[in-house]
């Protein structure tokens, strides 16, 4: 009971994690900060919703509605859809109209709804269309390459990308890896020596903002409120 969540990574470039979840006897849920933008959609009661996530810079509570199934996929960082404007985005979302099981409307066409198995079909349409786009310099940077460009012209790309400062997009994504550690019973001493942590409080401030839960609460196997998707990158 509660908030089962099946996920998969995948070999395109433009997506980070396919995903989908159903709820079951729970109403909230902690939405943990993230970096990069979710196409998500969901049914509940026999009405189909969509609508575009952005990056979240805190982790705070959100409504789950129950006996609701949703699908998802979360882009890779530096996708972005140009025709959304990111400040619009961040620490929020964008409603996609019209949706039901059989189409929605996006950018003016109608377009049938993906499902887990063919999301990466779905996105190649989206980028022939010119519907995403992707930041050849934030995906270099990504990847541990220099580009050829000044450290201001990464920032300013990265925020063009993203809505995030570099540095945000670094705090964000290692709180999330300590999370993953924490979960999966690592020493805290060991996770703060490895993502670089300055100690014990550093951690916990941390974790607090970004995740929404101490470290004792993420070894809890049975909390109050199910995380949003957290999973190993």
């Amino acid at each position: 009971m509660g908030l089962e969540v099946e996920s998969r990574s995948s070999d395109s470039p433009y997506i980070e994690r396919v995903w989908r979840s159903s709820s079951s006897e729970v109403d909230r849920m902690t939405s943990i900060a993230a970096t990069r933008l979710d196409l998500v959609f969901w049914e509940h009661r026999g009405h189909v919703n969509a609508a575009v996530h952005g990056p979240e810079t805190k982790a705070s509570p959100a409504a789950v509605p129950e006996d609701a199934t949703f699908f998802g996929i979360t882009f890779s960082l530096g996708t972005s859809m140009p025709h959304l404007p990111i400040n619009r985005l961040i620490d929020g979302f964008v409603d996609i109209p019209d949706a039901t099981r059989r189409s929605f409307w996006l950018k003016g066409s109608a377009w049938r709804p993906p499902d887990y198995d063919n999301a990466e079909a779905f996105v190649r349409r989206m980028v022939r269309e010119g519907i995403v786009d992707r930041d050849p310099i934030v995906a270099a940077v990504l990847r541990g390459a220099a580009p050829d460009v000044s450290e201001r012209t990464i920032q300013r790309r990265f925020l063009a990308a993203t809505g995030l400062a570099r540095g945000t997009v670094r705090q964000i994504e290692r709180a999330r890896r300590a999370a993953v550690l924490i979960q999966d019973n690592a020493p805290i001493q060991d996770v703060i020596h490895r993502l670089g942590y300055f100690d014990h409080p550093h951690l916990s401030r941390s974790l607090t903002r970004y995740i929404g839960r101490t470290a004792t609460q993420l070894g809890d196997r049975n909390p109050s409120q199910p995380l949003s998707l957290l999973y190993k990158t």
